[in-house]
């Protein structure tokens, strides 16, 4: 029965890791709204999985660096079809920090940060009150990349911070779900064969990436690494966050006082 999940909004569907979201959705039943800047892309796509799959798949044009298209994707995001976000859309903006263009860090800020949480705050309240509902936020490996010099990754500390604001903003907000039928989870890929990286060779297939994203929503699992066999690095992760926040306390640290 099309549309039998209800409607799922996908971010960044005309290649890549959002094209393979949109077309495992069209293929669980889920209705598509399909949020690119590439309208032809999404025209010829919205038609082939509406033939594969009878579901319906909406065509929503927007550039995600905008403050226009942000608020006409979250206002499409407050319907009341909505049961699934996806904010997947992503560009790098990689180079030294000191010499990249200020245009283009806000137009990566708009697209990772106010983008994906206008859209996120849109789509919850009615999710909440329906009972079911989730956000999947696509976020980077490289959000754990903050101590890493930037050779040879890439110089990234608009790309790595931005995308570790969606973990973090994500993580919490898994935890004031807690208790309603409504999920979060963030993706973090290591590097993906996409026209997003040139179609790297050697790198994970964004087939595996949402195989892995799907698998681990239906687990419960907020913090979602494709890649990552030891899943005790997560909790690792947690118990040094919580050390930190423990290890605190409202006293200067003796080794910031002088002699």
């Amino acid at each position: 029965m099309a549309g039998s999940r209800g409607t799922a909004l996908v971010t960044g569907t005309s290649a890549g890791i959002g094209a393979v979201y949109a077309q495992r959705l069209a293929a669980l039943g889920y209705d598509l709204v399909l949020v690119a800047r590439r309208e032809e892309r999404l025209v010829a796509q919205a038609a082939e999985l509406k033939a594969a799959h009878g579901i319906r798949a909406e065509v929503l044009r927007a550039d995600l660096t905008a403050d226009g298209d942000i608020h006409r994707v979250a206002a499409r995001a407050a319907g009341g079809d909505i049961s699934l976000v996806i904010n997947n859309a992503g560009i790098g903006g990689y180079g030294p920090f000191a010499q990249v263009e200020p245009s283009a860090l806000e137009g990566l800020a708009h697209l990772h940060i106010l983008a994906p949480m206008l859209a996120t705050r849109a789509a919850l309240p009615g999710m909440i009150e329906r009972g079911r509902g989730a956000v999947i936020n696509v976020a980077s490996l490289l959000a754990f990349s903050g101590s890493l010099p930037p050779v040879p990754l890439p110089h990234r500390a608009t790309y790595a911070g931005a995308k570790a604001f969606l973990v973090h903003f994500t993580r919490a907000l898994a935890g004031e779900l807690k208790g309603t039928p409504v999920r979060a989870q963030v993706v973090c890929p290591g590097m993906t064969a996409t026209e997003f990286n040139g179609g790297y060779a050697g790198a994970m297939s964004p087939e595996d990436v949402v195989t892995a994203s799907l698998v681990a929503l239906e687990r419960g699992e907020t913090v979602c690494v494709p890649g990552l066999e030891a899943a005790e690095a997560l909790v690792a992760l947690e118990q040094a966050e919580l050390g930190m926040l423990r290890g605190s306390s409202v006293k200067l640290a003796g080794r910031y006082r002088t002699p």
